[in-house]
């Protein structure tokens, strides 16, 4: 992008952002609706073809297309303008003011992920009004509601229903791109997977009785407190995937950011993830807080109950289990971390039921997309690397993924300035705010982008 676009897309997705923060998206109920028209409103005028599409009135989901001459690869840039809810007593700013002090834009969804649609949707617009048009293929912006519970009227309604209008090759979204420094380097991560979700519930069986006479029932809440006891002290084993296993690799100062790729899988799945953490967190404590989840099957208690009535023994206890799993893996490995951490359950003393089941999902960690990441770092950051990642949680990209299986999907925003451990303590937290530097940072990534993969 020119310097003329280029500074027009940095001060635009600044101005955007805030504008964006001051609609109260909170989801639910989300009322997208006005925000969305204000985008449409932005792309439709710069050039491009754009439809509201969605499931109900007053939450579209919103794309606009930019065509090439030439057949080519469609490049989707991806986000989502649901926010989750936030409480105002507990701001130094109002959450929907976009206020801009001491050099941060404040509000609910700065960071998560109001940000990177800004700057997406200026870099876009700057590229159109300069007169660019792709030489080959096109791009698609795509703006969705409802990621935060889950997409059922966002993206994965949009790609069930309407696959034909979302469908692309390669895509950009949330859930990488903040710098971190590790071992003398600065890092960014790409995310290239995200973990699947395997919750369950845990019941343990007793006798009821009255409650002030103890001794005559059996109680079953009791029975919980050895299989909590050993949630808090013990964790399942780890098992690598090609995911964690090439962020190991590129922790360890063996990742060469695009191109020449990280160390072979073979030598990756045979070394040992534990001693890797343990030098990761003699260097970086915090850094490591984020890395063990993703080497694994993990387990986090979050719900418990047991008697209807205070005066009664529970005959039953119920504890719900939020089970996160890494792509690749499923119910067999979460079948051998239970019988690691609380036994195999057959002497009767609890049972195990899934609630949910959703499997993780990835992308090859090696692509062109990846390269042109990668050389865009190593120009505006030389000496900086660039590694895949893996999301604990989940977002948009898993609908895209299981719609199509062939394209290249990543979590990237580049975010030089406020980094990824600061970014992290504020995300769906009081104070969100991001460094008004970094929505600047990332319009230009944004439109440079486009111009690489699509000419």
């Amino acid at each position: 992008m020119s310097a003329g676009p280029q500074a027009q897309a940095q001060a635009q997705a600044q101005a955007l952002l805030r504008r964006l923060i001051r609609y109260d998206t909170v989801n639910p109920p989300g009322n997208e609706r006005a925000a969305q028209e204000h985008l449409h409103e932005q792309l439709r005028a710069a050039g491009f073809q754009c439809e509201l599409l969605g499931a109900e009135p007053q939450r579209p989901n919103l794309l606009a297309r930019l065509r090439g001459s030439a057949p080519g690869p469609t490049l989707c840039l991806l986000g989502h303008i649901d926010t989750v809810l936030a409480d105002p007593s507990e701001w130094r700013h109002d959450p929907w003011s976009g206020d801009e002090a001491d050099g941060f834009i404040w509000g609910r969804g700065a960071l998560d992920m109001k940000s990177q649609v800004a700057a997406e949707v200026a870099a876009a617009c700057a590229l159109a009004r300069s007169g660019w048009r792709p030489a080959r293929g096109e791009l698609l912006v795509v703006v969705t509601v409802d990621e935060e519970t889950g997409g059922a009227l966002g993206a994965q309604w949009l790609t069930e229903q309407h696959p034909e209008r979302v469908r692309c090759d390669l895509l950009l979204n949330e859930g990488g791109g903040q710098v971190f420094e590790y071992n003398g380097a600065r890092h960014y991560g790409v995310c290239c997977a995200e973990k699947g979700i395997f919750r369950f519930t845990l019941t343990t069986r007793g006798v009821a009785g009255h409650a002030s006479l103890p001794g005559l029932g059996e109680n079953a809440l009791l029975k919980m407190a050895p299989l909590l006891e050993r949630l808090a002290s013990r964790a399942p084993s780890y098992e690598l995937t090609p995911e964690s296993a090439a962020m190991l690799a590129g922790l360890d100062g063996e990742c060469h950011g695009g191109g020449g790729g990280w160390a072979a899988p073979d030598r990756l799945h045979g070394s040992d993830p534990a001693a890797a953490l343990a030098r990761i967190r003699g260097r970086s404590p915090a850094l490591a807080t984020l890395v063990e989840p993703t080497l694994g099957v993990t387990f986090a208690p979050t719900k418990i109950r047991a008697s209807q009535k205070i005066n009664v023994i529970p005959s039953s206890a119920e504890m719900r289990v939020d089970c996160r799993v890494p792509p690749g893996l499923g119910e067999e490995a979460v079948h051998r971390a239970i019988a690691e951490v609380l036994g195999d359950g057959r002497q009767g003393d609890f049972e195990i039921a899934f609630t949910e089941r959703t499997g993780g999902n990835s992308s090859p960690t090696e692509s062109p997309l990846m390269d042109a990441i990668a050389a865009w770092i190593a120009e505006r950051d030389p000496g900086a690397r660039v590694l895949p990642t893996v999301l604990t949680g989940f977002s948009d990209s898993r609908a895209f993924r299981a719609a199509f299986p062939d394209a290249v999907v990543y979590g990237f925003c580049p975010a030089r300035h406020q980094s990824l451990l600061e970014a992290w303590s504020l995300i769906h937290g009081a104070d969100e705010r991001i460094d008004a530097r970094d929505v600047a940072f990332a319009a230009e990534f944004f439109g440079e982008v486009c111009r690489r993969l699509l000419g």
